[in-house]
């Protein structure tokens, strides 16, 4: 173990102008432990260390130094090798965090595509919560039409009544929930949900769905509550 160095000045002495602060960085960086520098940035070059350390800090530890006796070689380097490590994992645990905080800010990717037939007003758009009216045609992937409220020929939509009830609140299907919030009033879209979206596993059979069908449906945004 090394031997404790003399102390060079006094208290008066630090405090005056005879002791310059690179006087003292240089001296604490020959006599501390790394780890003591590390925890008082001391380490780097001395012109560069005086331009931010204050005079009043390097006082603090030359006094903690002689307190704490934490010379050069009175820390073993299993010590210092250690703490070293502790840096570099919590580092990492900080990484992680980060990209879980990423994962969970990156939602799943919508399981529906959208192809706008006929343009909205591009003003009123649904919120969660409001009533929207629709009338929708549903269809299954080979064309099969499983379910409708449009009334078809010349009485087109006076026989029928469009579909309402709360949008985004699980009232219907997801891909319903989801695409309806970004379609404006007078819209009228194309949508292919997938399975996981529409019916799932279970499919409708009261509907005709199969289990994991792909569901096709054309959706006007007719009106908003």
């Amino acid at each position: 173990m090394a031997a404790e160095p003399a102390r060079q000045w006094s208290d008066e002495q630090l405090r005056g102008e005879e002791v310059a602060k690179k006087d003292i960085i240089q001296f604490l960086q020959e006599n501390a432990s790394e780890t003591f520098l590390g925890e008082h940035k001391l380490m780097g070059n001395i012109k560069n260390v005086a331009k931010t350390a204050k005079k009043e800090k390097l006082i603090t530890a030359y006094s903690q130094l002689y307190e704490t006796k934490r010379f050069k070689g009175t820390e073993c380097a299993e010590n210092v090798t250690q703490q070293f490590k502790e840096v570099k994992l919590e580092a990492a645990q900080d990484k992680v965090k980060e990209k879980k905080a990423e994962v969970t800010v990156n939602e799943e990717p919508p399981k529906y595509t959208k192809t706008m037939v006929q343009k909205g007003d591009k003003i009123n758009f649904p919120k969660k919560g409001d009533t929207v009216h629709c009338w929708y045609t549903g269809t299954l992937e080979d064309g099969t039409v499983f379910d409708s409220n449009v009334a078809s020929g010349s009485k087109k939509k006076k026989a029928a009544k469009p579909l309402s009830f709360k949008v985004g609140v699980g009232k219907v299907i997801r891909g319903w929930d989801e695409a309806l919030l970004t379609m404006s009033k007078g819209e009228k879209a194309r949508l292919h949900i997938e399975s996981d979206w529409g019916y799932g596993k279970k499919g409708h059979p009261e509907a005709k769905i199969p289990p994991n069908a792909k569901l096709i449906f054309e959706v006007e945004l007719a009106d908003i509550d």
